[in-house]
């Protein structure tokens, strides 16, 4: 064989292994492997990459595991990412590895206010973090577990300042709770804490009559004048009689009239029957609120009644006899429009 031969021998042979290499790179790489796009797969922390293939078998996700193992190998992948991961637009080994690889390690910007119970909250939460809403609700339901940040089943919405946060999607159940506690102590300083001291509160306690505060009337001028009307009760050992503890305790809000009848339901956020305060809060309060109970107005009030305009606004008076005037006027407003419930 002459030299010009072997030249073209070898180019040849170079063009068949280069085809070969395509011809491997393309069916290994860019061939369509994902044949079931309608699945969320999920890696758990510490998941190995053996688990996350099992979970791809298990939704018969690949079409071949030995193009999607060579892929794996090529690109590295070996430590796995914790994430919920939409595979819809995924059609090759190459996209499929490629968004396991990236991870979910991102910031998530988290805002709340208005809301009543923890399982509003939990509600809330829905799936903007890795782990599963349930897995939020049995640590705020379980007493014990709740003991870790000094509170119960029952104030554990004590834990929840409303605010906007930034918080990492990956996180934890147990560790999303850690990081409420951190903005909690946040809010509650030293200041805080010697201000609710001063007033004979506890935290949990300036919550509990915030919510309450908060139920009667969002309105800022308000808010401090309602917080002293409360404390004057309590500091004279008289009932709250609050009717958002009633509607609390009868599981409607939406409720615009509180009848005698409701009045006698036998519970312990009922404050028409139980002195004191209620056991924890009726509504996760703002900040605000809590700031306008630590630093309540000082006045005289013993009575509060809505206007009868239903403006919102309430008339006060340390009258018994003035209340039950405003009193009546309030309950003809509501007979004039027929408001019943």
């Amino acid at each position: 064989m002459n030299k010009k031969s072997i030249i073209i021998a070898v180019i040849l042979g170079i063009c068949l292994l280069a085809g070969a290499v395509g011809v491997w790179f393309y069916r290994t790489f860019m061939s369509e492997n994902v044949q079931n796009r309608e699945v969320t797969v999920v890696v758990p922390p510490n998941a190995t990459f053996e688990q996350v293939l099992d979970t791809l078998r298990k939704y018969e996700v690949l079409k071949s595991e030995k193009t999607f193992r060579k892929t794996a190998d090529a690109l590295k992948y070996k430590t796995m990412r914790v994430g919920k991961y939409d595979i819809s637009d995924c059609r090759t080994n190459l996209d499929l590895v490629r968004l396991l690889r990236r991870g979910q390690h991102y910031p998530v910007k988290f805002t709340f206010n208005n809301i009543r119970t923890v399982d509003q909250f939990v509600e809330k939460v829905g799936d903007k973090f890795f782990f599963e809403p349930e897995e939020l609700s049995a640590l705020l339901h379980d007493g014990t577990y709740m003991q870790k940040f000094g509170l119960s089943d029952t104030t554990a919405v004590c834990l929840f300042i409303p605010n906007t946060y930034e918080i990492y999607y990956d996180i934890t159940a147990e560790d999303f709770l850690d990081r409420m506690n951190d903005f909690y102590g946040q809010f509650w300083d030293e200041n805080r804490k010697e201000t609710a001291k001063e007033i004979g509160l506890t935290p949990v306690q300036v919550a509990t009559l915030a919510s309450i505060v908060e139920e009667e009337n969002m309105r800022p001028s308000e808010k401090a004048v309602i917080a002293g009307l409360y404390m004057n009760r309590l500091n004279k050992g008289m009932l709250l009689q609050s009717d958002p503890t009633v509607k609390f305790a009868l599981g409607d809000f939406a409720r615009q009239r509180i009848l005698n009848a409701d009045l006698q339901v036998d519970s312990p956020y009922n404050t028409y029957k139980y002195a004191g305060l209620p056991p924890g809060p009726i509504r996760i309060p703002e900040a605000s609120t809590m700031d306008s109970v630590l630093h309540y107005r000082h006045h005289n009030y013993l009575y509060m009644c809505a206007k009868e305009d239903f403006s919102g606004y309430h008339n006060f008076t340390a009258n018994a006899a003035e209340h039950a005037r405003n009193a009546a006027r309030y309950r003809a407003a509501l007979n004039a429009r027929n408001i019943k419930r």
